[in-house]
């Protein structure tokens, strides 16, 4: 991933999603908020394996939840005006794909939080195994192993 990458509209970033001072654009807010919705999030799925007409799309989700095609007509105009999928014509058909520049921004400014996650993670599974460690020695006569268990 690009260090700074090029958001819907055309402004750059400064590799972590935000602005001058660091809270998240109006841009990013709107990916976000198309994100939001539960539809809006499988049409993107749907999207992943590559290109697929807006006649698949509606097929897909009516097969899941009762939705018409004007509505998912508005759902993927919601996704494309936040910059995440594109659509391009052939003949009368409409294909549409993920837009990788929409989708990078995203993880660009998700990716902040990554370290937030990362330590207290590794010092929960320290823990655990401490807990594991002492348990074993505990036990007299079980052999390492034999009750290695988290819930122990």
């Amino acid at each position: 991933m690009p260090a700074a990458a090029r958001f819907p509209g055309g402004e750059a970033e400064d590799g972590a999603g935000r602005g001058q001072d660091g809270a998240l654009d109006a841009a990013r807010a709107g990916v976000f908020e198309a994100l939001g919705d539960p539809v809006r999030r499988r049409l993107l799925e749907l999207l992943v394996p590559g290109e697929q007409p807006a006649g698949a799309l509606v097929g897909a989700l009516q097969a899941r939840v009762s939705i018409t095609q004007p509505a998912v007509s508005q759902h993927l105009r919601v996704l494309r005006e936040a910059g995440l999928v594109r659509v391009r014509a052939e003949g009368t058909r409409r294909l549409y794909s993920v837009d990788d520049a929409g989708t990078a921004a995203a993880q660009a400014w998700l990716a902040r939080f990554e370290d937030t996650f990362a330590q207290p993670l590794d010092a929960l599974a320290t823990e655990l195994a401490r807990g594991r460690r002492e348990r074993r020695r505990a036990a007299p006569g079980t052999g390492a192993g034999e009750h290695d268990t988290a819930a122990g």
